[in-house]
């Protein structure tokens, strides 16, 4: 069966079918795998790879801008799951024609948002590529034990939560890919997109979250791993869609659809959680309820009789 096919959640099956994770180890199938330690903290690890041409165009995206991404992307997953991001590796596939000077800029990029979070590069790996640039990255974090987020929390009557606003970044993809016309909010919706800054402090703070996890491939995906995990459904609002005045602005003038670039655009790197309807209300970290978690499973919206689908890989 060709990938296209059998699409990402079904790749995913085929993989972690074949391994079990050991007794009290959380594996393959959330943000970061969890591994207990004998001090009474969690080792939380994961890894993200970036290609030219399916994440990035290098004809548009800055060297530091692409070094900026590439650490940020990752530590939004120890973010995810309520975690400090302690350290990361680097390995590299390069291209032939690239220059001393472009790879400095790369990696004060990679610098500038890694020592925004305390979190240095220990390592990785290089290597020549072909003709397209290869990034990955493999970040570390810690939690105290029993105290991560996993997918499969969510309970039904917990409302559905993010933090910040939805779609910048996919609204950003778009000006990039349709060379539209670059004025200040389709600057700003392009900085989102190539400059994500992770949900760090807030992870942290949202101790009485249940499920969680970033917003990588949008809501329209996102949203339905928590759901697929938890056993649950979910009912999401689209007319309380937290929506930027530049991506509204951007989509009036270009005709686009807002709710689909805000379910769909993806790699916005706020935090899509669940938390008890008493919980929400105290909370302090800033945040908009979208939705509730259902008994009934699916995933429906209100506001629209479309189905809004998240990014897909394959």
């Amino acid at each position: 069966m060709d990938l296209s096919k059998l699409g990402e959640f079904g790749l995913i099956d085929i993989i972690s079918g074949r391994f079990q994770a050991p007794e009290g180890v959380t594996g393959i199938g959330d943000d970061c795998a969890i591994m207990p330690q004998a001090s009474g903290r969690d080792t939380l690890v994961s890894t993200d790879m970036l290609v030219e041409g399916t994440h990035f165009l290098m004809d548009d995206i800055s060297a530091f801008r692409l070094g900026w991404k590439s650490a940020a992307v990752n530590i939004s997953d120890i973010a995810a799951m309520g975690g400090k991001p302690t350290a990361t590796f680097l390995s590299l596939g390069l291209p032939k024609g690239l220059s001393a000077e472009w790879m400095e800029e790369f990696i004060d990029g990679y610098k500038a948002i890694s020592d925004r979070f305390g979190c240095p590069l220990l390592g990785g790996d290089t290597t020549s590529s072909r003709d397209k640039l290869c990034i990955s990255v493999t970040v570390l974090g810690e939690a105290p034990s029993g105290h991560t987020h996993r997918r499969s929390d969510a309970q039904v009557g917990d409302l559905i939560c993010v933090t910040g606003t939805l779609g910048d970044s996919g609204g950003g993809l778009q000006v990039i890919l349709q060379g539209k016309e670059r004025g200040a909010a389709e600057e700003a919706l392009i900085k989102r997109h190539y400059e994500p800054m992770p949900r760090v402090e807030e992870g942290l703070a949202l101790t009485e979250a249940h499920a969680m996890m970033d917003i990588s491939d949008g809501i329209g995906s996102d949203l339905r791993h928590i759901l697929k995990a938890s056993g649950v459904g979910a009912v999401v609002d689209l007319r309380l869609l937290p929506l930027s005045a530049e991506l509204r602005d951007a989509c009036a003038r270009h005709g686009w659809d807002a709710y689909e670039i805000a379910t769909g655009g993806g790699e916005d790197y706020e935090l899509l959680f669940t938390i008890g309807p008493e919980e929400e209300k105290t909370l302090e970290v800033p945040h908009t309820v979208i939705g509730r978690i259902t008994k009934e499973k699916g995933l429906r919206w209100e506001g629209s009789s479309k189905d809004y689908d998240g990014y897909k890989h394959f």
